[in-house]
This record gives structure tokens, C-alpha cells and sequence, in this order.
């Protein structure tokens, strides 16, 4: 199975939205190169499949990528395939999946902009094997 990145998203500090970039640098063992959870342990990059943010996007069509803190959206690959321990590579990036869901403990911007946010179910962090660029474009696929 392989897919596309659609949108490469970050933010500066924790609880803004994320901003579509077009690219960024992944860097091993930090995360996406400018963004506020750059350096964390396990929660480095963060994956959300296009297709279900469409479905919330029905509902709320103001929404863009990066409204739900997602660092790459993904289309065409399923992550809900992906098991804790999975590597994936991302364009040039190696990635492990650390994580799969969150406990929200407030409402995030994201909450406030869709009225959901689908990451504490959806979503899935990665841990920065190996670095390299991603883009809008750039190819996922399972190692």
C-alpha cells in the first residue's frame, strides 16, 4: 500500500493550530524541524488520514489542514493498519509508530475550530528514525 502526503502542518507552540507548509525537515530522534513538540520523546510527528478529516469537513467545510494538529495528512494509506512499533518511511524519512491515539485532557484549538477533534481517536505519533525532507507529494508506504 502506498500513499501521498497532502499537507505538511506545524505550529510554533502547543495548543495553536498547525499550518500547512508544503514541506519541512524531519529530523532523527527530534521530529519536524520548527515544530512546538520538536524534541519530544515519542510524540515527534504526528499522522492523520485525509479521508477522515473529509468526513468532518462535511460537516464543517471551513477546515484546513492542520485544524486537527496533525503534522502530515496522509491520503491513500490507511494508518489504521499501522500497529504500535510499525516503521513507514515518508519521503525521505524513516518513521516508528510510538503511539496511536491521545488522551485529551482540554479542548484544543482543533476542538474549538471543527467542534471534534478526531486526533485522540484517529491520529498516530511517530518517533524520527531516520530524518530527511517531506512534502506535499512526497510518497508513505510500510517499510
Amino acid at each position: 500500500m502506498k500513499g501521498k502526503i497532502i499537507a505538511v502542518c506545524r505550529a510554533p507552540a502547543q495548543g495553536m493550530q498547525k499550518v500547512d507548509i508544503g514541506e519541512a525537515l524531519l529530523v532523527e530522534d527530534k521530529g519536524m524541524e520548527g515544530d512546538a513538540h520538536f524534541g519530544f520523546q515519542h510524540r515527534q510527528v504526528s499522522l492523520l488520514n485525509a479521508e477522515e478529516a473529509a468526513k468532518i469537513r462535511e460537516k464543517v467545510p471551513n477546515l484546513k489542514p492542520g485544524d486537527f494538529a496533525e503534522n502530515l495528512l496522509v491520503e491513500g494509506f490507511d494508518l489504521s493498519d499501522l500497529k504500535l512499533g510499525d516503521r513507514i518511511l515518508v519521503g525521505e524519512a524513516l518513521l516508528e509508530v510510538t503511539q496511536i491515539g491521545k488522551e485529551c485532557h482540554t479542548r484544543c484549538a482543533s476542538y474549538e475550530a471543527a467542534g471534534d477533534c478526531i486526533m485522540p481517536r484517529l491520529g498516530i505519533f511517530c518517533r524520527v528514525i531516520r530524518g530527511g525532507a517531506v512534502r506535499k507529494g512526497s510518497s508513505i508506504e510500510a517499510e
